[in-house]
């Protein structure tokens, strides 16, 4: 075993790591890059090392820079994690050319799955059932064009060498191909350095279900279980599960086994995932090898009792298998719910910020939380937006995604938006909870998934105004008089009630409030409404008594800007100061960036004509691409910024004079 590694990458997957390593009593070093010089990881690693800047290609992608720290540093071994340059076959090899261990496979395993067109010509050798499609070396449009009508519609564009739904597009229809294929071409190149595709038929109802394999040096290899990864929005896993629900046990075996002698065909040694898609009749297909690590990994270690990270350790130490198949234990149920900076309600867009206020929920044998952050922390535009994993267990499925329900109603953050509230939805769902599980399941239930806010705002009102009220009282020095009228902080007058008026911002709108106090009692009205209220604060929550009803609410007040935090929901709101004013609004036809990110292309400029939904730039954030396009057709009049550029998420982009019959 041994007694140094080198983690080469950063936020939870380099805590993961560092953790079951300090368990073993390995020493670890961590690199990081400057945005990350107070990353948790940092913090808890033996020792680490600044890489560069930080973008990624700066830092940590720098292959020649991490094995340079690992010799300096007297690291035997790298684990890679996840992303980043754990199937990268040159750093493979560069371990092995440094007397380095790479925990991971062979270089040569990397290189066979690397290529999705190489790998599925591997399983078509081993028998694996392979969806219908194109994986030729013939890049040409008109081939691909020509395959796309002989594999037909809808079919799935995807990256040769890519991953984690990069370079992933769905076309629908031949008139769509072209720009799709332009889009996920630049896609993959910016992410993989390979534009290549290859072509999919798209199952229209398939069910993403993928094997979890461990292969030793001495030719042993064993499968511990499946999980279902159906639930996804952009080809990017949401929700997954473990075992998958439905599948039989003789579906689990060939599968298992099929994956086992897809990793055996090219000499796998360590962790690997086999995907697959699994359709309504039972059928089942490859659709890729992942040569490392899952996200998703924590679910597989929930029902097998197994750390998968010291399964790794071990097997790279010259270790055998810990367990033979027959030895495999399945228990219970697990889900892990990914926990990102995102807006649900713009099209999952990314999110930037500040994490001015963390609450987790508390971690028990039946609730996990894996993370890379802290309070105080910066999630910001250089790396994958993923905040945490949330990983709950129990002995059923329904009573897991009870736990899971529950633990997102715990986990309150502010300071950047998250998909908390979306995740609680999803999990609380009928159809998920039925188990009517496919792809497209976000896509189906979309009505279902943002449903109309539990908290009625008028009552949210009143606990904001409590918040304040109780806040401000907190913050105050009190005469040293108890009894004096000055210290009971109700704007007393003599021989009169005052109601104090109080003006909160809500979605733009303003409220105006009328608050009668009277010793621990409030009175507030709130348009027609009358609220009689008991409220008293004990750190973040609030304990509320209104108009009879008895309930607890947890909140964060930033400055003026309060959020409460309910049932897996926020209700934001802030208070009205004189020196507050609405922000300019752009100018008519003018195109916001929806985000943080920079400008991968501008595909117009001045006095250029467009029509509505033409995409006049495409910018690129949290290593997603984003088309902004025309609302409507008219005149581009100007264009702000050039392709390279990082712009701010408001940020006026274009501006273009709308046709006075669209404008109208």
């Amino acid at each position: 075993m041994f007694n140094k590694i080198l983690i080469a990458n950063r936020g939870e997957i380099a805590c993961r790591v560092i953790q079951t390593a300090h368990r073993l009593g390995i020493r670890c070093v961590a690199v990081y890059s400057e945005a990350d010089r107070h990353a948790r990881h940092v913090a808890m690693a033996d020792e680490a090392f600044l890489l560069g800047p930080a973008p990624s290609s700066e830092s940590y992608l720098r292959a020649d820079t991490i094995i340079e720290v690992a010799k300096a540093s007297g690291a035997q071994a790298i684990h890679p994690g996840y992303g980043f340059l754990s199937e990268n076959t040159d750093f493979a090899k560069a371990c092995e050319a440094n007397d380095i261990v790479f925990i991971g496979p062979p270089a040569s395993a990397i290189a066979a799955m690397g290529s999705k067109s190489a790998a599925k010509a591997i399983m078509q050798d081993a028998g694996v059932p392979l969806v219908p499609g194109y994986h030729g070396d013939d890049q040409s449009l008109d081939l691909l064009r020509a395959e796309a009508e002989k594999c037909g519609f809808p079919l799935l564009l995807k990256a040769v060498a890519g991953g984690g739904g990069k370079g992933m597009r769905v076309v629908e229809q031949m008139s769509e191909f072209n720009e799709a294929l332009a889009a996920a071409q630049r896609e993959a190149k910016n992410a993989f350095g390979n534009p290549d595709m290859l072509i999919e038929k798209y199952l229209t109802q398939p069910r993403h279900v993928e094997i979890q394999v461990f292969c030793d040096n001495f030719g042993n290899g064993v499968y511990l279980a499946e999980r279902d990864c159906s639930v996804q929005r952009r080809h990017q896993k949401v929700l997954e599960e473990a075992p998958a629900p439905g599948l039989s046990d003789e579906t689990r075996q060939a599968m298992g086994e099929a994956a086992v002698r897809a990793a055996q065909a090219i000499d796998y040694v360590g962790a690997g995932t086999v995907e697959f898609l699994y359709d309504v009749d039972g059928s089942f297909y490859f659709m890729e090898m992942n040569t490392r690590l899952q996200v998703e990994h924590p679910v597989t270690e929930m029902i097998t009792g197994q750390d998968l990270v010291e399964w790794q350790l071990r097997i790279a130490g010259g270790e055998p298998l810990p367990l033979a198949q027959e030895q495999i234990r399945l228990r219970g149920h697990a889900l892990e719910a990914r926990i990102y900076a995102e807006d649900p309600d713009h099209d999952f867009l990314p999110a930037t910020g500040r994490l001015h206020y963390l609450r987790t929920p508390q971690e028990t044998a039946h609730v996990r939380v894996d993370t890379g952050v802290v309070e105080g922390d910066e999630v910001s535009i250089h790396y994958d937006p993923m905040i945490a994993k949330l990983i709950v267990w129990d002995d059923t499925r329904e009573r897991a995604i009870n736990r899971m329900v529950q633990a997102l109603e715990e986990y309150r953050i502010n300071g950047v938006k998250t998909n908390i509230r979306f995740l609680h939805a999803l999990a609380d769902s009928a159809p998920f909870r039925d188990e009517a599980l496919d792809t497209g399941f976000i896509g189906k239930h979309e009505a279902l998934l943002f449903p109309a806010p539990k908290l009625d705002e008028h009552l949210g009102l009143v606990l904001s105004a409590c918040f304040f009220l109780l806040n401000n009282k907190a913050e105050q020095t009190l005469p040293a008089d108890p009894w004096s009228p000055f210290a009971r902080q109700n704007s007393w007058r003599l021989n009169s009630c005052y109601a104090r008026p109080m003006i909160l911002l809500s979605d733009d709108v303003q409220h105006s409030l009328s608050i009668l106090e009277q010793d621990d009692r409030y009175e507030i009205r709130v348009g027609d409404s009358r609220y009689d209220v008991q409220a008293s604060l004990s750190d973040d929550c609030l304990h509320a008594t209104v108009n009879g009803h008895r309930f607890s609410i947890c909140g964060h007040l930033h400055q003026d800007q309060l959020v409460l935090f309910h049932e897996g929901e926020t209700f934001h709101c802030a208070r009205h100061r004189e020196h507050y004013g609405l922000e300019d609004q752009a100018s008519e036809g003018g195109l916001q960036a929806p985000m943080n990110g920079s400008v991968v292309a501008v595909l117009v400029k001045a006095g250029d004509r467009v029509e509505a939904g033409q995409t006049l730039v495409i910018m690129e954030a949290m290593k997603m691409e984003h088309a902004i396009k025309a609302p409507a057709a008219g005149t581009v009049s100007e264009v702000f910024f050039a392709e390279g550029d990082l712009v701010s998420e408001g940020a006026e982009l274009i501006a273009v004079e709308l046709d006075n019959e669209e404008a109208a």
